[in-house]
C-alpha cells in the first residue's frame, strides 16, 4: 500500500487523511468479532466507562491473533513509512468502544501532548492511524478534526481526568475556538474497513454516543524508531517500550485468519 504524491500533500497541508473501505468485509467481521470478545474480558488493558461499558481495549495485538496481524499490516505500515521516511515501531495500540447509548465524550486534545508529557517522546514523529469497525456517522460520535491545527505546534494543555474516565491532556475551549475559527471541523465518516490518518499534534476530540449504533475504532499509534520515548511514566501495556521495527505481514494474512477452520468453527 502506497500513498499517491496527491494523498502526502494532503496530510500534510491538512493534516488527516482518509482512505476509504481499505480493509474488506470478512478481515473487519473478523476483527469485530474479536473485539467483542475482547471487551468481554476483565483485564486491567480493558477500560471502562463509569457505566461499566467498554470504553478502550489497549495493547490487543499482544494477546490477540487478528489484531497482530493487523497491526503488522502492510496497509497500514507501508503509508505511515512514507510519511516519516523510516521505520516504525508500535508505541500504542487501542480498540475504542464508543458504545450505543453509553459512549462518552473525549475532550479536544492533541495525542503528542500526552505522548510527550506522560512518556518522554522527543518529537512529534508519530501518529495514529484508525480502522473503522463499525461504520462511522454523523450521528453516532464520529472523530471530529479541527484541519490545520497541527501547524500550531504543541499547545498548552492541561490534565484534568474529573469529567472523563480516561487521563487526557486536554485543550482550553479559548484555544479551540481560534483553531477552529481559522480551519473548521470536518467528521470523517464512512463504512466499516475505512482508515483515518491524523498528525499527532491535530486537535481533535469526539461527542457522546446516544444512538443504537455502536461505533468501534482501532487506532494503532506508530512511532518513527528514531523517536522512541525516552521517560515513560505510563504501564507497558499502555505505552510501549519495544522499540524493534515492525516487520510487516503478508498482505492477506487477515483474510486467510478469517478463513481458517477454527474460525469457521466459531
Amino acid at each position: 500500500m502506497k500513498l499517491t504524491q496527491q494523498q502526502i500533500e494532503t496530510f500534510h497541508t491538512e493534516g488527516w487523511l482518509f482512505l476509504p473501505e481499505l480493509f474488506n468485509p470478512e478481515e473487519v467481521d473478523l476483527l469485530r468479532r474479536e473485539a467483542l470478545a475482547i471487551y468481554d474480558q476483565h483485564r486491567p488493558e480493558v477500560w471502562r466507562e463509569k457505566t461499566g461499558a467498554p470504553r478502550t481495549a489497549f495493547a490487543a495485538h499482544t494477546y490477540n491473533e487478528a489484531f497482530r496481524l493487523l497491526g503488522a499490516h502492510p496497509r497500514l505500515i507501508g503509508p505511515v513509512e512514507q510519511i516519516f521516511g523510516e521505520q516504525l515501531y508500535m508505541h500504542q495500540y487501542k480498540i475504542n468502544a464508543k458504545s450505543a447509548f453509553t459512549g462518552e465524550v473525549w475532550q479536544w486534545h492533541q495525542d503528542y501532548g500526552t505522548w510527550k508529557r506522560d512518556d518522554g517522546m522527543p518529537e512529534p514523529r508519530a501518529m495514529n492511524i484508525s480502522v473503522f469497525l463499525d461504520e462511522v456517522m454523523p450521528i453516532n460520535g464520529p472523530l471530529l478534526l479541527v484541519p490545520c491545527s497541527q501547524t500550531a505546534g504543541d499547545l498548552k494543555a492541561s490534565h484534568d481526568i474529573a469529567t472523563t474516565s480516561y487521563p487526557l491532556w486536554t485543550l482550553d475551549d479559548e484555544t479551540v475556538t481560534r483553531l477552529v475559527k481559522e480551519g473548521g471541523i470536518v467528521a470523517p465518516t464512512g463504512k466499516p474497513g475505512g482508515v483515518l490518518m491524523f498528525h499527532g499534534n491535530l486537535v481533535h476530540g469526539s461527542a457522546g454516543n446516544i444512538t443504537p449504533y455502536p461505533r468501534k475504532i482501532v487506532y494503532l499509534t506508530l512511532n518513527a524508531v528514531s523517536n522512541h520515548i525516552r521517560t515513560p511514566t505510563r504501564p507497558e501495556f499502555i505505552a510501549h517500550q519495544d522499540f524493534a521495527p515492525i516487520r510487516p505481514v503478508d498482505d492477506d494474512a487477515l483474510l486467510r485468519l478469517a478463513r481458517s477452520p477454527r474460525q469457521a468453527a466459531e
